[in-house]
């Protein structure tokens, strides 16, 4: 069998085999399988490798968290609230430049992320929502929660139906109290915008803001600012049409910033909201690990929905040469998957979506949005007349 090999023919063969006869220990470490609670409660299911890099995580949070206490040591507690340069004669021009420094330093900072013990306090102020609150009576949320008590609507059924689907396994948001927090919360919110009113994809949204914020109060206002302030309209209206126009834009600007990944899926015919979809609905809750989810939330708090655009450009960008070798769909959803799962060093990720990504204006956005919105409701206004006709057929 072996008499037309040479030696070294078949010490290359030998040496090949090596690898699946003994394994490496790294081999060994990357295939052994652990799983751990992290800060937020979440069963996180990761090799070991992954272990070390959620450690390195930690300790980059403690090193952050340091900077934030420094400043606020130099600066004043809420130095971070001084960054708006104001009109007129009376600021004195030390006083702007104070502001701009602070801008400057708050924009970096919060990229490389806000330490979670004061995340609660720099969300609420920065988002806008402390402000919204203050525009109504301190029992506003109270009364509000006790008004729509016992009320029965079509999002009271949805969300009571998504309740136990909402991170199933999780130690407090699984447990009857969970569910009862988190169903004011929805259901109130139902209630205060009834063109809204419930869509599936704000549970887990809300879900997150309650494990962040603390109190259910202050996560109803973060999730009032988030859907009436930072994202698009009609994001999560019955129609959806503010999503569709997110998509459409975002395949626009993945031609833009990933032409070759943007070419080789239109010839697999692979429609990029089959995947995301779900990262715009639930603002990557689902996607990505906790911390990092919070991370990109950190930045879409102070610099506004854009950064969605660039975190899910990031995301493709990141496994360009993988997605463009890919002959199936099943293939570009498993790639995806696989490195949304284990994207647990958030720097990687914001890293290629500032740096590499390039930056987007929101007026360049607000551009390609009012750019599709005539053809998206185009589309919507045929899919309900069809749907109509259909109707009228059966009768």
């Amino acid at each position: 069998m072996y008499g037309t090999k040479s030696k070294i023919d078949l010490a290359f063969e030998y040496q090949s085999q090596v690898a699946v006869l003994r394994p490496s220990i790294h081999s060994r470490r990357a295939n052994l399988t652990v799983k751990f609670q992290d800060l937020y409660g979440f069963t996180v299911e990761g090799n070991v490798d992954d272990v070390n890099v959620l450690n390195e995580v930690r300790e980059k949070v403690r090193q952050q968290g340091r900077v934030w206490w420094a400043l606020e040591a130099s600066k004043g507690a809420n130095w971070y609230l001084h960054t708006t340069i104001g009109q007129g004669s009376a600021l004195t021009s030390s006083l702007k430049f104070s502001a701009l420094a602070n801008a400057i330093t708050l924009k970096k900072l919060i990229r490389k992320g806000i330490p979670p013990v004061l995340r609660p306090k720099i969300w609420f102020s920065l988002s806008g929502a402390a402000k919204k609150k203050s525009t109504v009576p301190d029992s506003y949320y109270d009364d509000l929660t006790k008004a729509v008590e016992g009320k029965v609507t079509p999002a009271t059924r949805q969300i009571d139906h998504d309740l136990p689907r909402t991170f199933p396994g999780h130690p407090w948001l699984d447990t009857p109290d969970g569910h009862a927090t988190l169903r004011r919360v929805l259901v109130a919110y139902s209630f205060r915008d009834s063109d809204v009113g419930y869509c599936q994809g704000l549970n887990y949204v809300a879900a997150l803001l309650l494990l962040v914020m603390k109190t259910e109060e202050d996560a109803f206002w973060m999730l009032a600012v988030l859907l009436e302030n930072v994202l698009v309209n009609d994001c999560y209206t019955n129609n959806l049409s503010g999503c569709h126009v997110e998509q459409r834009v975002f395949k626009d600007l993945l031609a833009k910033k990933c032409p070759r990944i943007a070419s080789h899926l239109e010839a697999l015919e692979f429609d990029v909201s089959l995947v995301t979809t779900e990262w715009f609905l639930c603002l990557f809750s689902k996607s990505l690990p906790s911390e990092t989810t919070l991370r990109v939330w950190d930045v879409i708090f102070y610099e506004g929905a854009k950064v969605i655009f660039n975190v899910a450009l990031a995301i493709f960008k990141m496994k360009e040469d993988e997605l463009i070798l890919t002959h199936h769909v099943g293939e570009v959803i498993n790639i995806l998957q696989m490195t949304t799962h284990h994207l647990f060093d958030p720097d990687d990720l914001l890293t290629v979506a500032f740096d590499k990504i390039g930056s987007m204006t929101t007026n360049t956005i607000s551009k390609q949005r009012k750019k599709q919105e005539p053809e998206v409701m185009k589309e919507l206004d045929q899919r309900i007349r069809r749907l109509n006709s259909l109707r009228m057929e059966d009768k």
